[in-house]
């Protein structure tokens, strides 16, 4: 585990995702054309979350969606033929088994920082059909955009300065449920 400050706790975490999944459902007539897309790593569990906690409230079940969008990435380096001069990227698999024409997709992530994992996830997304809309849901939101996203879905808003970083850590693949505010010494360590 990181060293680092809990700044979202369990309890919180489930509370956050309860008010998303209420507004998700305040936000929309009718469940029908609505699909949570999780972006992997982190927002595959939390849309899986949400889903669950929308079926509960209203019977309705969403389709649910994964997306990984490693080589929409404009800071990933893949070299052929050549040693890598970076980690190669782990590719996850894509699975929407639904068409997206006609749907309100709501891509889930953890963290949202610059808006560029967001970019890579719209450009992956539009790849495999054309939705009627696009929403985000992000569990925190630390600020420093570098691009004009904005979620529409936010757990929690963190700023931060550009030398610390907000680390998730989910039961699914952490063991433990809890969001750190980590600094640039601690990540060191």
């Amino acid at each position: 585990m990181s060293a680092g400050k809990v700044v979202i706790d369990a309890e919180a975490i489930d509370r956050t995702l309860s008010r998303i999944a209420h507004e998700i459902i305040e936000r929309h007539d009718s469940l029908d054309e609505v699909a949570l897309v999780g972006i992997h790593r982190r927002g595959v569990p939390l849309a899986q979350r949400l889903r669950r906690l929308i079926e509960e409230r209203t019977g309705a079940e969403l389709r649910l969606g994964q997306l990984d969008i490693t080589f929409y990435r404009d800071d990933v380096h893949v070299r052929g033929g050549e040693a890598p001069r970076h980690a190669q990227p782990l590719v996850r698999s894509t699975t929407l088994d639904f068409p997206l024409e006609g749907m309100t997709c709501i891509l889930v992530d953890d963290v949202l920082y610059t808006g560029r994992t967001i970019r890579a996830a719209v450009e992956a997304l539009f790849d495999y059909g054309r939705p009627a809309r696009v929403q985000l849901a992000v569990l925190a939101d630390r600020g420093h955009r570098e691009l004009p996203i904005r979620p529409d879905y936010v757990g929690k808003n963190l700023p931060t300065s550009r030398n610390e970083r907000i680390q998730v850590q989910l039961v699914e693949i952490d063991e433990v449920d809890q969001v750190l505010l980590v600094g640039e010494s601690e990540e060191r360590t």
